[in-house]
């Protein structure tokens, strides 16, 4: 059934429309802080049922078929961002085992272990101990952490308000936020150089996510163009191969990104490029824009109808 309703929202050809999926974590197991996360349980069940209801392409050949109107019924494209370490030991090992290929956004200089910043608030909220957080100097108020969904309610107010800063005040704030509940900001998450080889190597798509994950808007032209260049750089470096695509950080249109950094990242000699957009792509979407959904149900029925109503929706955000 599910087929069958994809392939008439999506026939193969010029009408054909593209759904890509954006996750990011996939975990060994099940995180209490954050239970809308997929564990690799989870992640190959949903795999399994994408396998029998889409035609799953790697995101280059699937953009330039879109553009030639060559594209199979259902198409389908399978992202992860940032760089996690898990994307490697975990998602990948899966996606490989099924026979499915995806693509993998990574920021290099987080490289080798590092973190992230959003990633410093959750974990050093997360192993905080005290009963609540002060953060009125954040302009935000006191808040409880004595329960996970406290401590989720914390987290996710503190990335909205320090989100969209200058990086060097966003930094500064990170900085005194972990400082405030202890100083430990927990432990490294990201993959090192030779898991990324590795996940390559697996059939993977390595693609850029500028060097550092600045949101491009916050930043002079300049130094915008040089995140997006340095990052496709430093990743070929490491991986010995071109990186072909590339994903926005955040990727809000307008918001995030604009029509500036979209001719950047074509300046850059990138492909296509991706946001964070909802729907699905058609043939005159520009693949310099390309929407992805993140799928959040594990229940099969659900999930199927999350697939089908984002492909059905029509995509008309631009830059």
């Amino acid at each position: 059934m599910v087929r069958s309703l994809a392939s008439l929202i999506s026939p193969s050809g010029a009408r054909a429309r593209l759904s890509i999926l954006i996750f990011h974590r996939v975990l060994e197991t099940h995180d209490p802080l954050f239970p809308d996360l997929p564990t690799g349980q989870e992640f190959e069940r949903m795999m399994e049922w994408i396998r029998r209801w889409f035609n799953v392409l790697p995101l280059a050949e699937a953009a330039s078929r879109l553009t030639s109107g060559s594209l199979p019924s259902r198409p389908l494209c399978i992202t992860f961002d940032d760089g996690y370490a898990d994307n490697a030991t975990v998602a990948t090992p899966i996606l490989a085992k099924l026979g499915l290929t995806g693509t993998f956004f990574v920021c290099p200089g987080f490289l080798e272990g590092g973190r992230m910043w959003n990633d410093d608030v959750i974990e050093s909220l997360r192993v905080c101990r005290a009963e609540s957080i002060d953060l009125q100097r954040f302009g935000l108020r006191e808040m409880p952490l004595r329960t996970p969904e406290q401590k989720r309610n914390a987290i996710e107010a503190i990335l909205r308000r320090i989100k969209h800063l200058p990086y060097v005040e966003r930094a500064r704030q990170v900085k005194e936020i972990v400082a405030s509940v202890g100083g430990n900001a927990g432990p490294d998450l990201m993959m090192t150089h030779e898991q990324l080889r590795k996940t390559h190597a697996a059939g993977m798509t390595i693609g850029g996510h500028t060097a550092t994950h600045p949101i491009l808007t916050r930043l002079e032209s300049g130094l915008a163009y040089r995140e997006i260049a340095a990052g496709k750089e430093q990743l070929e470096g490491i991986i010995g191969t071109s990186v072909d695509v590339f994903a926005y950080p955040n990727g809000v249109p307008a918001q995030d990104y604009t029509a500036e950094h979209v001719n950047m990242a074509r300046r850059c000699g990138f492909r296509c490029a991706v946001s964070t957009a909802w729907g699905a792509a058609s043939r005159r979407t520009d693949v310099f824009q390309l929407p992805r959904f993140t799928p959040w149900s594990r229940q099969r029925t659900r999930f199927a109808l999350q697939l089908l109503s984002n492909l059905a929706k029509r995509h008309v955000v631009t830059v």
